[in-house]
Protein backbone atom coordinates (compact mmCIF):
# COMPACT_ATOMS: atom_id res chain seq x y z
CA UNK A 1 0.00 0.00 0.00
CA UNK A 2 1.24 3.36 -1.39
CA UNK A 3 0.89 6.11 2.00
CA UNK A 4 -0.73 9.13 0.50
CA UNK A 5 1.09 12.40 1.49
CA UNK A 6 -0.13 16.20 2.24
CA UNK A 7 0.55 18.77 -0.61
CA UNK A 8 -0.76 21.22 1.17
CA UNK A 9 -2.76 22.68 4.06
CA UNK A 10 -4.13 26.38 3.96
CA UNK A 11 -6.62 28.55 5.49
CA UNK A 12 -9.58 31.16 4.20
CA UNK A 13 -11.27 33.47 5.55
CA UNK A 14 -15.08 34.41 4.43
CA UNK A 15 -14.49 37.94 4.42
CA UNK A 16 -17.47 40.91 5.61
CA UNK A 17 -16.05 43.92 2.95
CA UNK A 18 -15.10 44.26 -0.34
CA UNK A 19 -11.72 44.75 -0.12
CA UNK A 20 -11.17 40.91 0.60
CA UNK A 21 -9.47 41.20 3.65
CA UNK A 22 -10.26 39.73 6.78
CA UNK A 23 -10.85 42.56 9.46
CA UNK A 24 -13.73 41.77 12.12
CA UNK A 25 -14.86 43.85 15.54
CA UNK A 26 -16.40 42.34 18.99
CA UNK A 27 -19.09 40.57 18.79
CA UNK A 28 -18.34 39.60 14.51
CA UNK A 29 -18.43 35.77 13.60
CA UNK A 30 -15.49 34.81 12.27
CA UNK A 31 -16.09 31.99 9.75
CA UNK A 32 -13.90 30.23 6.74
CA UNK A 33 -12.49 26.68 5.43
CA UNK A 34 -9.48 24.71 6.41
CA UNK A 35 -8.44 23.89 2.75
CA UNK A 36 -6.96 20.14 2.68
CA UNK A 37 -4.88 18.61 -0.50
CA UNK A 38 -3.47 15.36 -0.69
CA UNK A 39 -2.44 12.75 -2.79
CA UNK A 40 -3.30 9.68 -2.59
CA UNK A 41 -5.37 8.14 0.92
CA UNK A 42 -3.91 9.08 3.75
CA UNK A 43 -5.38 8.48 7.79
CA UNK A 44 -5.58 11.13 10.06
CA UNK A 45 -6.69 10.99 13.89
CA UNK A 46 -7.71 14.73 13.82
CA UNK A 47 -8.19 18.28 12.29
CA UNK A 48 -8.29 20.62 14.25
CA UNK A 49 -8.36 24.87 14.62
CA UNK A 50 -7.15 26.90 17.37
CA UNK A 51 -8.21 31.02 17.65
CA UNK A 52 -6.79 33.19 19.86
CA UNK A 53 -6.69 36.54 20.13
CA UNK A 54 -4.41 38.39 23.13
CA UNK A 55 -2.05 41.72 23.52
CA UNK A 56 1.74 40.79 24.70
CA UNK A 57 4.44 43.00 25.65
CA UNK A 58 8.11 42.14 26.12
CA UNK A 59 11.44 44.23 26.68
CA UNK A 60 15.00 43.62 28.08
CA UNK A 61 16.82 46.06 30.30
CA UNK A 62 20.64 45.14 31.22
CA UNK A 63 21.37 46.87 35.19
CA UNK A 64 24.99 46.79 36.75
CA UNK A 65 24.95 45.56 40.49
CA UNK A 66 28.73 46.02 41.07
CA UNK A 67 32.34 46.72 39.25
CA UNK A 68 31.99 43.50 37.83
CA UNK A 69 28.70 41.77 37.56
CA UNK A 70 25.60 42.78 35.37
CA UNK A 71 22.65 41.13 34.75
CA UNK A 72 19.70 41.72 32.46
CA UNK A 73 16.17 41.92 33.25
CA UNK A 74 13.24 41.10 31.41
CA UNK A 75 9.71 42.79 31.43
CA UNK A 76 6.68 40.59 29.84
CA UNK A 77 3.24 40.65 30.31
CA UNK A 78 0.24 39.31 28.04
CA UNK A 79 -3.69 40.01 28.12
CA UNK A 80 -5.89 37.22 26.91
CA UNK A 81 -9.04 38.23 24.77
CA UNK A 82 -10.28 35.01 23.67
CA UNK A 83 -9.20 31.30 23.16
CA UNK A 84 -11.45 28.87 21.01
CA UNK A 85 -10.19 25.23 19.93
CA UNK A 86 -12.59 23.07 17.74
CA UNK A 87 -12.03 19.51 16.41
CA UNK A 88 -12.98 19.24 12.46
CA UNK A 89 -12.18 15.81 11.51
CA UNK A 90 -11.57 12.93 14.15
CA UNK A 91 -10.73 12.73 17.75
CA UNK A 92 -9.37 14.99 21.35
CA UNK A 93 -6.24 12.69 21.89
CA UNK A 94 -3.31 12.81 19.92
CA UNK A 95 -0.95 11.85 22.41
CA UNK A 96 -0.33 8.00 20.65
CA UNK A 97 -0.02 6.31 17.42
CA UNK A 98 -2.89 4.05 17.65
CA UNK A 99 -4.57 3.20 14.77
CA UNK A 100 -8.37 2.97 16.04
CA UNK A 101 -10.49 5.73 15.87
CA UNK A 102 -8.45 6.75 12.61
CA UNK A 103 -10.35 9.14 9.87
CA UNK A 104 -9.51 8.21 6.27
CA UNK A 105 -9.22 10.89 3.78
CA UNK A 106 -9.31 10.47 0.09
CA UNK A 107 -6.86 11.91 -2.55
CA UNK A 108 -7.69 15.39 -3.73
CA UNK A 109 -9.59 18.55 -2.38
CA UNK A 110 -11.28 18.62 0.56
CA UNK A 111 -12.55 21.89 2.28
CA UNK A 112 -13.91 21.95 6.08
CA UNK A 113 -15.80 24.71 7.53
CA UNK A 114 -14.76 26.27 10.23
CA UNK A 115 -16.70 29.45 12.48
CA UNK A 116 -16.37 30.93 15.94
CA UNK A 117 -17.65 34.03 17.42
CA UNK A 118 -15.31 37.01 18.80
CA UNK A 119 -16.05 37.92 22.64
CA UNK A 120 -18.99 40.78 23.00
CA UNK A 121 -15.90 42.86 25.72
CA UNK A 122 -13.71 45.57 23.95
CA UNK A 123 -11.08 43.78 21.86
CA UNK A 124 -7.97 45.93 21.17
CA UNK A 125 -7.49 46.53 17.72
CA UNK A 126 -4.74 44.08 16.60
CA UNK A 127 -0.94 46.46 16.39
CA UNK A 128 2.39 45.77 15.96
CA UNK A 129 4.53 48.15 17.87
CA UNK A 130 8.07 48.34 18.84
CA UNK A 131 7.69 46.37 22.10
CA UNK A 132 4.73 44.79 21.59
CA UNK A 133 1.81 43.69 19.82
CA UNK A 134 -1.57 42.87 19.81
CA UNK A 135 -2.00 39.28 17.33
CA UNK A 136 -5.22 37.17 16.52
CA UNK A 137 -4.75 34.51 14.65
CA UNK A 138 -6.50 30.91 13.65
CA UNK A 139 -4.15 27.87 13.78
CA UNK A 140 -4.96 24.52 12.04
CA UNK A 141 -3.22 21.38 13.05
CA UNK A 142 -3.32 17.93 11.06
CA UNK A 143 -2.09 14.92 13.58
CA UNK A 144 -1.69 11.48 11.50
CA UNK A 145 0.03 8.36 13.57
CA UNK A 146 3.94 8.29 13.13
CA UNK A 147 4.08 11.65 11.36
CA UNK A 148 4.83 14.89 12.73
CA UNK A 149 1.92 17.05 12.85
CA UNK A 150 1.64 19.48 9.81
CA UNK A 151 0.42 23.14 11.62
CA UNK A 152 -0.45 26.59 9.55
CA UNK A 153 -1.46 29.80 11.21
CA UNK A 154 -2.90 32.31 9.41
CA UNK A 155 -3.86 35.96 11.03
CA UNK A 156 -6.57 38.50 11.12
CA UNK A 157 -7.26 42.09 11.97
CA UNK A 158 -9.30 43.25 14.50
CA UNK A 159 -10.51 46.86 15.04
CA UNK A 160 -12.22 48.14 18.13
CA UNK A 161 -14.08 50.89 16.82
CA UNK A 162 -13.65 54.27 17.71
CA UNK A 163 -16.31 56.79 16.67
CA UNK A 164 -15.68 60.33 16.75
CA UNK A 165 -18.95 61.20 16.59
CA UNK A 166 -18.59 61.77 20.11
CA UNK A 167 -18.93 65.16 22.49
CA UNK A 168 -15.48 64.43 23.91
CA UNK A 169 -14.13 63.98 20.25
CA UNK A 170 -15.80 66.64 18.68
CA UNK A 171 -14.99 69.58 21.36
CA UNK A 172 -12.28 72.01 20.13
CA UNK A 173 -8.81 71.87 21.33
CA UNK A 174 -6.78 75.52 21.76
CA UNK A 175 -4.17 76.35 24.15
CA UNK A 176 -1.60 79.70 24.27
CA UNK A 177 1.64 79.88 25.45
CA UNK A 178 4.26 82.81 25.68
CA UNK A 179 8.23 82.67 26.39
CA UNK A 180 10.11 85.62 26.94
CA UNK A 181 13.93 85.52 26.28
CA UNK A 182 17.31 86.68 28.00
CA UNK A 183 20.13 87.48 27.17
CA UNK A 184 22.78 88.21 30.35
CA UNK A 185 21.13 91.36 31.42
CA UNK A 186 19.09 92.36 28.29
CA UNK A 187 15.52 91.22 28.24
CA UNK A 188 13.92 90.93 25.33
CA UNK A 189 10.23 91.08 23.57
CA UNK A 190 7.67 88.06 23.91
CA UNK A 191 7.07 85.34 21.86
CA UNK A 192 4.03 84.68 21.66
CA UNK A 193 1.51 81.69 20.16
CA UNK A 194 -2.01 80.80 20.03
CA UNK A 195 -2.98 77.51 18.39
CA UNK A 196 -6.80 75.78 18.09
CA UNK A 197 -8.39 72.79 16.42
CA UNK A 198 -11.71 72.05 15.08
CA UNK A 199 -11.86 68.70 17.36
CA UNK A 200 -10.04 66.51 19.09
CA UNK A 201 -11.44 63.05 17.22
CA UNK A 202 -9.80 62.35 13.27
CA UNK A 203 -9.97 59.35 10.67
CA UNK A 204 -6.44 58.48 8.67
CA UNK A 205 -6.70 60.19 5.61
CA UNK A 206 -8.16 63.46 7.06
CA UNK A 207 -6.24 66.72 7.41
CA UNK A 208 -6.20 68.69 10.16
CA UNK A 209 -6.56 72.31 10.46
CA UNK A 210 -4.70 74.49 12.37
CA UNK A 211 -5.53 78.25 12.99
CA UNK A 212 -2.79 79.52 15.13
CA UNK A 213 -0.98 83.12 15.77
CA UNK A 214 2.56 83.54 16.56
CA UNK A 215 4.41 87.12 17.35
CA UNK A 216 7.87 87.31 17.71
CA UNK A 217 8.93 90.63 19.24
CA UNK A 218 11.83 88.95 20.51
CA UNK A 219 15.16 89.84 18.70
CA UNK A 220 15.53 86.79 16.99
CA UNK A 221 14.48 84.95 13.77
CA UNK A 222 12.28 81.96 14.92
CA UNK A 223 10.03 79.36 12.62
CA UNK A 224 6.58 77.93 13.07
CA UNK A 225 6.35 74.55 13.01
CA UNK A 226 3.95 71.73 13.38
CA UNK A 227 3.75 67.63 14.05
CA UNK A 228 1.80 64.84 14.64
CA UNK A 229 3.51 62.45 16.85
CA UNK A 230 2.24 58.47 17.59
CA UNK A 231 3.26 57.58 21.58
CA UNK A 232 3.26 53.58 22.07
CA UNK A 233 3.09 52.87 25.80
CA UNK A 234 3.78 49.54 27.00
CA UNK A 235 3.43 48.21 30.84
CA UNK A 236 4.88 45.57 32.61
CA UNK A 237 5.48 44.47 36.00
CA UNK A 238 5.04 47.95 37.01
CA UNK A 239 7.05 49.45 34.57
CA UNK A 240 6.38 51.40 31.55
CA UNK A 241 8.50 51.65 28.23
CA UNK A 242 7.76 54.47 25.81
CA UNK A 243 8.02 55.31 22.15
CA UNK A 244 7.64 58.14 20.60
CA UNK A 245 7.37 58.66 16.81
CA UNK A 246 6.70 61.52 14.17
CA UNK A 247 3.96 60.66 12.11
CA UNK A 248 3.80 64.27 10.03
CA UNK A 249 4.85 67.64 10.61
CA UNK A 250 4.74 71.41 8.50
CA UNK A 251 6.74 73.94 8.07
CA UNK A 252 5.69 77.93 8.02
CA UNK A 253 7.97 80.72 6.80
CA UNK A 254 10.83 82.22 9.14
CA UNK A 255 9.49 84.92 11.17
CA UNK A 256 11.72 88.07 11.96
CA UNK A 257 12.19 90.10 14.82
CA UNK A 258 8.42 92.47 15.57
CA UNK A 259 6.35 90.26 12.73
CA UNK A 260 3.49 87.99 13.15
CA UNK A 261 1.83 85.12 11.27
CA UNK A 262 -1.24 83.65 10.94
CA UNK A 263 -2.44 80.10 10.33
CA UNK A 264 -6.41 80.00 8.74
CA UNK A 265 -6.76 76.73 8.69
CA UNK A 266 -3.25 75.58 7.54
CA UNK A 267 -3.33 72.06 6.26
CA UNK A 268 -1.72 68.76 8.15
CA UNK A 269 -2.59 65.30 6.40
CA UNK A 270 -2.80 62.24 8.83
CA UNK A 271 -1.21 59.01 6.94
CA UNK A 272 -2.57 55.43 7.16
CA UNK A 273 -2.00 54.96 11.11
CA UNK A 274 -2.99 52.34 13.03
CA UNK A 275 -6.10 53.92 15.29
CA UNK A 276 -5.33 55.08 18.85
CA UNK A 277 -5.33 52.01 21.64
CA UNK A 278 -6.61 53.50 24.64
CA UNK A 279 -8.74 50.36 26.70
CA UNK A 280 -5.51 47.47 26.65
CA UNK A 281 -4.05 47.44 30.02
CA UNK A 282 -0.63 46.74 28.91
CA UNK A 283 -0.33 48.59 25.20
CA UNK A 284 -1.43 52.80 25.16
CA UNK A 285 -1.57 54.06 21.56
CA UNK A 286 -1.95 57.75 21.94
CA UNK A 287 -1.32 61.01 19.28
CA UNK A 288 -0.94 64.35 19.72
CA UNK A 289 -0.74 67.42 17.76
CA UNK A 290 2.31 69.43 18.47
CA UNK A 291 2.50 73.28 17.39
CA UNK A 292 5.56 74.79 18.21
CA UNK A 293 8.24 77.82 17.64
CA UNK A 294 11.51 76.98 16.74
CA UNK A 295 13.62 79.55 18.61
CA UNK A 296 17.36 79.11 17.89
CA UNK A 297 19.59 79.15 20.89
CA UNK A 298 16.40 78.56 23.06
CA UNK A 299 14.48 75.81 24.27
CA UNK A 300 10.97 75.91 21.75
CA UNK A 301 8.37 77.47 23.03
CA UNK A 302 5.04 74.70 22.28
CA UNK A 303 1.97 73.73 22.48
CA UNK A 304 0.76 69.92 22.73
CA UNK A 305 -2.99 68.85 21.59
CA UNK A 306 -4.34 65.63 22.41
CA UNK A 307 -5.34 63.92 19.17
CA UNK A 308 -7.59 60.55 18.91
CA UNK A 309 -7.30 58.53 15.74
CA UNK A 310 -10.69 56.39 15.15
CA UNK A 311 -12.08 54.23 12.90
CA UNK A 312 -15.62 55.69 12.09
CA UNK A 313 -16.00 58.94 10.29
CA UNK A 314 -17.52 62.41 10.88
CA UNK A 315 -21.04 61.65 10.37
CA UNK A 316 -22.61 64.04 7.94
CA UNK A 317 -25.20 67.06 9.42
CA UNK A 318 -26.61 70.38 9.01
CA UNK A 319 -25.43 73.42 11.12
CA UNK A 320 -25.42 77.28 10.87
CA UNK A 321 -21.36 77.43 10.82
CA UNK A 322 -20.60 74.07 9.10
CA UNK A 323 -18.62 74.50 5.71
CA UNK A 324 -16.00 72.19 5.54
CA UNK A 325 -17.31 69.13 3.35
CA UNK A 326 -15.63 65.78 1.68
CA UNK A 327 -16.36 63.02 -0.07
CA UNK A 328 -14.48 59.25 0.61
CA UNK A 329 -14.85 56.68 -1.95
CA UNK A 330 -17.58 54.51 0.20
CA UNK A 331 -20.10 57.01 -0.40
CA UNK A 332 -20.28 58.94 2.49
CA UNK A 333 -20.45 62.84 2.76
CA UNK A 334 -18.67 63.98 5.53
CA UNK A 335 -19.53 67.86 7.17
CA UNK A 336 -16.95 69.17 9.21
CA UNK A 337 -17.10 71.88 12.06
CA UNK A 338 -16.28 75.45 12.15
CA UNK A 339 -14.73 76.42 15.57
CA UNK A 340 -17.05 78.61 17.89
CA UNK A 341 -16.97 81.76 18.43
CA UNK A 342 -14.98 81.03 22.32
CA UNK A 343 -13.77 77.74 22.14
CA UNK A 344 -13.55 75.93 25.38
CA UNK A 345 -10.88 76.62 28.18
CA UNK A 346 -8.24 74.38 27.61
CA UNK A 347 -6.26 71.93 29.80
CA UNK A 348 -2.86 73.35 31.97
CA UNK A 349 -0.27 73.96 29.61
CA UNK A 350 2.34 74.64 32.59
CA UNK A 351 4.71 71.98 31.41
CA UNK A 352 8.38 72.09 32.27
CA UNK A 353 10.50 70.17 29.98
CA UNK A 354 14.27 69.68 29.49
CA UNK A 355 16.51 70.02 26.73
CA UNK A 356 17.09 66.71 26.56
CA UNK A 357 13.67 65.74 26.12
CA UNK A 358 13.06 68.44 23.45
CA UNK A 359 15.85 67.21 20.97
CA UNK A 360 14.52 63.25 21.95
CA UNK A 361 11.06 64.40 21.09
CA UNK A 362 11.58 66.35 17.83
CA UNK A 363 14.37 63.60 16.53
CA UNK A 364 13.10 62.17 13.53
CA UNK A 365 12.70 58.39 12.69
CA UNK A 366 16.43 56.92 11.69
CA UNK A 367 14.55 55.19 8.93
CA UNK A 368 11.65 53.59 6.98
CA UNK A 369 11.98 50.26 8.52
CA UNK A 370 11.45 51.95 11.84
CA UNK A 371 8.68 54.00 10.76
CA UNK A 372 7.32 51.05 9.29
CA UNK A 373 8.03 48.75 12.94
CA UNK A 374 5.94 51.13 14.76
CA UNK A 375 3.08 52.48 12.27
CA UNK A 376 2.08 49.01 10.29
CA UNK A 377 1.71 49.30 6.49
CA UNK A 378 0.08 45.52 5.88
CA UNK A 379 -2.68 46.68 8.56
CA UNK A 380 -3.99 49.91 7.13
CA UNK A 381 -3.21 48.57 3.08
CA UNK A 382 -7.16 48.57 2.04
CA UNK A 383 -7.87 52.06 3.81
CA UNK A 384 -9.57 54.21 1.43
CA UNK A 385 -7.65 57.32 -0.20
CA UNK A 386 -9.62 60.80 0.90
CA UNK A 387 -10.10 63.29 -1.49
CA UNK A 388 -10.95 66.80 0.28
CA UNK A 389 -12.42 70.30 -1.31
CA UNK A 390 -10.83 73.37 -0.17
CA UNK A 391 -10.82 74.92 3.23
CA UNK A 392 -13.50 77.30 4.42
CA UNK A 393 -12.98 81.21 4.96
CA UNK A 394 -11.67 82.21 8.13
CA UNK A 395 -12.37 85.38 9.73
CA UNK A 396 -9.11 87.02 10.73
CA UNK A 397 -10.98 89.32 12.95
CA UNK A 398 -11.50 87.97 16.68
CA UNK A 399 -15.42 88.43 17.54
CA UNK A 400 -13.76 88.80 20.92
CA UNK A 401 -10.61 89.79 21.40
CA UNK A 402 -8.91 89.89 24.50
CA UNK A 403 -8.06 92.96 26.25
CA UNK A 404 -4.23 93.75 26.23
CA UNK A 405 -2.72 94.55 29.80
CA UNK A 406 -0.46 97.32 30.48
CA UNK A 407 2.20 94.87 31.75
CA UNK A 408 2.74 93.38 28.22
CA UNK A 409 5.80 94.26 26.69
CA UNK A 410 4.94 95.97 23.45
CA UNK A 411 6.11 94.59 19.97
CA UNK A 412 8.44 96.56 18.21
CA UNK A 413 6.55 96.91 14.92
CA UNK A 414 4.09 99.03 16.87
Amino acid sequence: MVLGKVKSLTISFDCLNDSNVPVYSSGDTVSGRVNLEVTGEIRVKSLKIHARGHAKVRWTESRNAGSNTAYTQNYTEEVEYFNHKDILVGHERDDDNSEEGLHTIHSGRHEYAFSFELPQTPLATSFEGRHGSVRYWVKAELHRPWFLPVKLKKEFTVFEHIDINTPSLLSPQAGTKEKTLCCWFCTSGPISLSAKIERKGYTPGESIQIFAEIENCSSRVVVPKAAIYQTQAFYAKGKMKEVKQLVANLRGDSLSSGKTETWNGKQLKIPPVSPSILDCSIIRVEYSLMVYVDIPGAMDLFLNLPLVIGTIPLHPFGSRTSSVSSQCSMNMNWLGLTLPERPEAPPSYAEVVTEEQRQSSLAPIGGCDDFERGLPGPLFAYIQEFRFLPPPLYSEIDPNPDQPTDDRPSCPSR
